[in-house]
């Protein structure tokens, strides 16, 4: 009887001092969003994404194969959608990326890259909770958009300036981006007198 007693207070008071720790550093260093993640915090939230993503869609395969036709859909979707936050050459070094808590990952980097097509699809579709990462998808197995993306995506590494020209086109313009593009035009197409 002691033994249980003991056992039933070790494991109440284990979650209650990890309860303790927690708010000590919440109201230590508060919940703001401008310090950079530490490297305990980047690891637990990393491997807390990982075992959120169920075993079946880790282990999805692309259906598809990178074919310069692909590969174009994809950074032209990519240019269009994804760039705002994680940039043209997927670094994340854009002015929402780098404020977003944790800032938006440089996919290009073998973190990224080591990722299976499944979880990449996963994340695009599902998002990540607590991050700027969004659900884009309808949290279907077969949206070739998405998996095209995914090949895209193993293309970061390998992009060429012709790429980075060609989806400078296809980044989404502000209103204001657009009024003074029209302006500029009808100032160059004005005929002289």
């Amino acid at each position: 009887m002691k033994t249980a007693i003991r056992t039933i207070v070790l494991l109440l008071t284990i979650p209650a001092l990890a309860g303790i720790a927690a708010a000590v550093w919440v109201i230590s260093s508060g919940l703001s969003a401008r310090a950079y993640p530490g490297n305990f915090e980047h690891n637990v939230a990393g491997s807390v994404r990982r075992a959120a993503i169920p075993r079946a869609a880790r282990e999805m395969k692309n259906p598809f194969t990178a074919t310069p036709e692909i590969l174009v859909e994809g950074r032209r979707h990519f240019a269009d959608h994804c760039a705002s936050c994680h940039g043209n050459d997927g670094g994340g070094n854009t002015e929402i990326g780098q404020h977003l808590y944790p800032p938006a990952p440089d996919m290009s980097l073998p973190e990224t890259q080591k990722l299976t097509d499944g979880e990449l699809y996963y994340i695009i579709e599902n998002g990540v909770r607590f991050t700027g990462m969004p659900a884009w998808g309808e949290g279907g197995t077969n949206d070739q958009a998405t998996w095209h993306l995914v090949l895209f995506i193993r293309h970061l590494p390998k992009m060429s300036k012709e790429d980075m020209l060609d989806m400078k086109s296809y980044n989404p313009q502000s209103p204001l981006e657009m009024k003074e593009e029209e302006e500029e035009n009808q100032f160059l197409n004005q005929q002289p007198k």
